[in-house]
This record gives C-alpha cells, sequence and structure tokens, in this order.
C-alpha cells in the first residue's frame, strides 16, 4: 500500500467513531505474563479508562507473537491493530481522544521527559530483574514465559528471550550493573516522580495525562506482584505521596468503574491487582 493510500485509511480510521467491542490483548494472565508486560498492559487500561473509552481485555498464550510489533499489549480496534502506550495515545488522538490537550508547550515537553525517564528507568529495570538476575529469572521468568509450550519448546523460546533481553541490556550499558545498582536506579527514579508530583492529585495538577497512567501502570504493577525478594516494592514504599498516587487512581479508574461490573480479578502474583 501507498503512503498516500496509508494516509487515506488512517484518515477513514480516525473518523469513525470508538467501538464497544474495542479489544485489548495480552499474555495469560494467571501463569504467563511478566512484571513489566502487567505494567505495560495496565498503563494502557488505565490511559484507556481516564478516557472513558471501552475495552475488553483478553488473554492469549501468543499475544507476544500476535502484535505487529512484537510487544504488548496491543489493541484491536475496528480494522487497525496498535501496540504499546505511545502509539495507542496518538491512535486516540487521531480519533479525538486525548488527556493532554490542555497542558502547554512547556507542561508537554516536561511530560514527554518524565515520560522517557519512566520507561529508560522502570521498564528497564522491571526487565533487567526478570531476566538478568538469575534467581528471579529461575524461580519465575523462564517457567511463567515457557509455561503454555510443551518441551524442548518452552525451553528454546524462554533461553531465547532472555538473550534478547540480556543482549538489549549490554546494547544501553545496563549489562554491567549489580542488582543494588539497579534497586538503586529504581530509587532515584522516584524520587523523581515524588518531587515532581507533590501534593498534587496527578503530575500535572487537577487532571490525568499519559503520564499518570504510564507512572501507575508500573508502580501499582512493581507493589502488587510477587517477586523472590521485595526490595523493588520497597522502594516505592519509600515515598508516600506516590502511594497515595496509586491508591487514588486505583479508587476513581478501577474500583468505581468495575463496582458496576463486578469484575474484579487478580494478577500473576495473587497479590491485589487491577487486571
Amino acid at each position: 500500500m501507498s503512503l498516500a493510500a496509508e494516509a487515506f485509511v488512517s484518515q477513514i480510521a480516525a473518523a469513525e467513531p470508538w467501538p464497544e467491542n474495542a479489544i485489548l490483548y495480552q499474555p495469560l494472565r494467571e501463569d504467563q505474563i511478566l512484571l513489566s508486560d502487567c505494567a505495560s498492559s495496565l498503563a494502557v487500561q488505565a490511559y484507556l479508562r481516564m478516557l472513558g473509552l471501552p475495552v475488553r481485555v483478553q488473554c492469549r498464550a501468543n499475544a507476544e507473537y500476535m502484535s505487529p510489533s512484537g510487544k504488548v499489549p496491543f489493541i484491536h480496534v475496528g480494522n487497525q491493530v496498535v501496540s504499546e502506550l505511545g502509539p495507542i495515545v496518538q491512535f486516540t488522538r487521531a480519533k479525538g481522544h486525548a488527556l493532554s490537550d490542555g497542558l502547554d508547550d512547556v507542561q508537554r515537553a516536561e511530560m514527554k521527559a518524565y515520560m522517557e525517564l519512566v520507561n529508560n528507568m522502570l521498564l528497564t529495570a522491571e526487565l533487567y530483574i526478570q531476566w538478568c538476575d538469575e534467581n528471579t529469572a529461575a524461580e519465575i521468568t523462564r517457567p511463567r514465559y515457557s509455561s503454555p509450550y510443551s518441551w524442548p519448546l518452552n525451553h528454546i523460546l524462554a533461553y531465547q528471550k532472555q538473550w534478547e533481553v540480556r543482549r538489549k541490556m549490554s546494547a544501553i550499558g545496563w549489562a554491567g550493573k549489580t542488582l543494588e545498582q539497579v534497586y538503586e536506579d529504581v530509587s532515584q527514579c522516584c524520587q523523581a516522580l515524588s518531587q515532581r508530583l507533590g501534593t498534587q492529585p496527578f503530575f500535572f495538577n487537577k487532571q490525568p495525562t499519559e503520564l499518570d497512567a504510564l507512572v501507575f501502570g508500573h508502580l501499582f504493577t512493581i507493589l502488587t506482584t510477587r517477586l523472590t525478594t521485595d526490595e523493588l516494592s520497597e522502594k516505592i514504599k519509600s515515598y508516600s505521596n506516590l502511594l497515595s498516587f496509586c491508591r487514588r487512581i486505583e479508587q476513581a479508574y478501577f474500583e468505581s468503574q468495575d463496582r458496576d461490573s463486578q469484575s474484579g480479578t487478580s494478577d500473576y502474583s495473587k497479590g491485589p491487582s487491577l487486571m
């Protein structure tokens, strides 16, 4: 398809209203999904709920391979398939749904900078702990990631994924870090987020933005996911305003909305979850 044809199709898709049957795909909730994918999925769910856009979550063992980018989550809306929070934000904005339109240029640039911080620090730390800490990889990550598959494919896919993540860590300079250094990076990220949030209900005062959805997805998932140690969640618990922030979003966009549908579920940690 030519660029002109793609642009035309995009314009048509943007003109269509958000359907009631939109679907968000993610890995299997109880047995397969990992910390980083769970956080990313929750961030997208929070974002869509903040916009008031309905979406139904479906779990698929091969969700990663169904995704156009090879990453989860992804949404299926009409004839469009879009993966990851950033492109999903652009997609909803094209349809006339946005959270950050009220920000000025300086605020919008600041919001994007903090989103980069979260992705570069929290998401990377989650991937490091999952795949580069051998205790976590052996006890949690490889068994969960490979659970839908039979031997020997389960081992092949798990070790292939671990090799890919470790290669990425080498490329960005994280391969030589110790676990303690990663925890310190997380603490510094949380300190920066805590200072920016202050006593405000959201990062940019009274209305949520994409940053709020992203931060909530990662912080809440870390707080409610059982790992081999509690060190990661303890870093977040040091900041009371971040805990209050997570609880505030949980109550406003999940508990209140789910109360009518009675759709409470739990994540793979068997701890509290919104998914």
